[in-house]
């Protein structure tokens, strides 16, 4: 009850820590229940309610609107824009079923193309007949039903679905994100005083789907101030944006101290030592609120050493 936002605000400007926003964008598991149209739809005709087709006029107006109102609040000195992107599969709001075959990153691409009407549409001004790639994607899969190792990265969804097509999906999906990002991050600065600083979580390959979507670095980077890149299977990710050589941009490595979630709160200095190397200017810690007490007091320690 109350303005739970206000209070903690208050609380961490008290403490001295600024205080930024974090919205979730293209993921809402409530919206493709109460309105179904909106979400991402696969070659199977299976449809994702948790995520929202973001090439879908209504819906990018939506998120648009919702990132402009969510970020900008009292006392915030700037935001992060989670799931700014394409989703997919992954990450579903439901106890599901989905481990039993593992799905590598070309099964993964291939498992979250959409084909609503507006991703139909869109296809079909690449020069691809929807109905003809939706079977396409279904042959393609078959092997990875089958069990058979997936080749991994964009060459395996080239040899799964062909290069020509393959491009042509790509191609959309890049360009629909694209003008989203810059949309919503324009609308976030037009609500924002001066200098509020507006990030992305990212990934710096632009196929990938998820709450870090996949993006092209040298383009966020002109369009934000910067991303937070998730580190937990490593610190790799950061050098794509790293080596766009950008000055002022804030290159965050998000690292995850929760062991319960996989993380290692015990390596965290080293950790944050070396995504410095490879070019972080900030680190995150993910989560601080999910931490036991062991985890934050390897936090705290991991903290004193840098």
């Amino acid at each position: 009850p109350g303005d739970a936002y206000g209070e903690a605000a208050a609380a961490l400007a008290q403490a001295g820590l600024e205080v930024h926003s974090w919205v979730v964008l293209a993921h809402n598991s409530r919206m493709g229940a109460e309105h179904r149209d909106t979400s991402v739809v696969n070659a199977y005709g299976d449809r994702y309610p948790w995520a929202p087709c973001i090439a879908q006029p209504a819906t990018r107006a939506y998120l648009v609107d919702l990132a402009a109102e969510a970020a900008v609040r009292p006392g915030a000195a700037g935001t992060e824009l989670e799931s700014l992107g394409w989703y997919g599969l992954q990450h579903l709001h439901a106890h599901d079923k989905t481990g039993g075959v593992g799905l590598g990153e070309a099964g993964q691409y291939l498992m979250s193309l959409c084909f609503c009407p507006s991703c139909r549409a869109g296809y079909g001004e690449r020069g691809l007949d929807p109905d003809g790639l939706a079977a396409a994607v279904r042959t393609a899969l078959e092997p990875v039903w089958q069990g058979l190792p997936d080749d991994g990265g964009w060459a395996g969804v080239e040899k799964l679905l062909g290069a020509e097509p393959a491009a042509a999906t790509r191609a959309w999906r890049d360009a629909t994100a694209r003008s989203l990002q810059e949309e919503a991050v324009a609308a976030v600065r037009a609500a924002a005083p001066e200098g509020f600083q507006v990030l992305l979580h990212a990934d710096p390959v632009s196929f990938h789907v998820g709450a870090n979507p996949g993006v092209d670095p040298a383009h966020i980077l002109s369009v934000a101030d910067g991303v937070v890149a998730p580190c937990a299977g490593g610190p790799a990710l950061l050098t794509p944006f790293a080596e766009q050589r950008r000055d002022s941009a804030v290159i965050a490595a998000n690292l995850t101290v929760v062991s319960g979630m996989g993380g290692s709160p015990g390596t965290l200095a080293a950790d944050a030592a070396r995504a410095r190397e490879l070019g972080a200017t900030e680190i995150r810690l993910y989560h601080a609120g999910l931490a036991s007490d062991e985890d934050l007091e390897a936090v705290r320690k991991g903290l004193g050493a840098l």
